[in-house]
């Protein structure tokens, strides 16, 4: 059985699933479609990744599909930890452009629910870290959306100076939450 933990948004959970330890290591149940359903999550995922991050201080993100494509995720580290964060980018809800955080390490086995409407980036805190991530839709290029990371707006107490930080070209052009066009979810 998997337990929540709620966050100042509740629509963004951490989900905990029941560990079972011995001398040998441990065996948890990761996903089971009747638990989130029972948990109100009724979410099907269609396509998994994996991603490595070598260098500690790398940060990805804050990445979202646009509707049609839109996708709530499912992440959580293999490997390492990180500092996890969703924004609420619906323009029509009560937290827009509020955010939560979390830290997730391989040790407590958590992962973060991000629902459709959400960007999502993370930090990693440790060198060689692998995430996975389930979505709830396909990748679809042509819906990517994304804030700047560091966007002073959003007031996110990031873990790294800003001057430390690995990022890819890409998530360095992202606009400033302001500048987001309209967003229809």
């Amino acid at each position: 059985m998997i337990t929540v933990q709620e966050l100042t948004i509740p629509e963004v959970k951490i989900l905990r699933p029941k560990v079972h330890r011995d001398d040998r290591g441990y065996v948890a149940e990761i996903v089971h479609e009747k638990d989130l359903q029972t948990l109100g999550l009724p979410i099907r995922f269609v396509q998994e990744n994996q991603s490595l991050s070598r260098q500690k201080g790398t940060v990805r993100g804050l990445h979202f599909q646009k509707p049609p494509d839109a996708q709530a995720k499912l992440v959580r580290v293999l490997r390492g930890k990180i500092f996890d964060v969703a924004v609420d980018v619906r323009p029509h809800s009560a937290t827009y452009g509020k955010h939560v955080t979390a830290i997730l390490s391989e040790d407590d086995v958590a992962q973060m629910f991000i629902p459709a409407g959400f960007a999502h980036g993370f930090c990693t805190l440790t060198e060689d870290t692998v995430m996975l991530y389930k979505m709830s839709a396909f990748y679809a290029p042509s819906s990517e959306g994304g804030v700047l990371w560091n966007d002073p707006a959003l007031g996110i107490d990031w873990p790294i100076d800003p001057a430390q930080a690995v990022l890819s070209g890409k998530d360095v052009k992202l606009p400033l939450f302001k500048d987001l066009p309209p967003l229809a979810w």
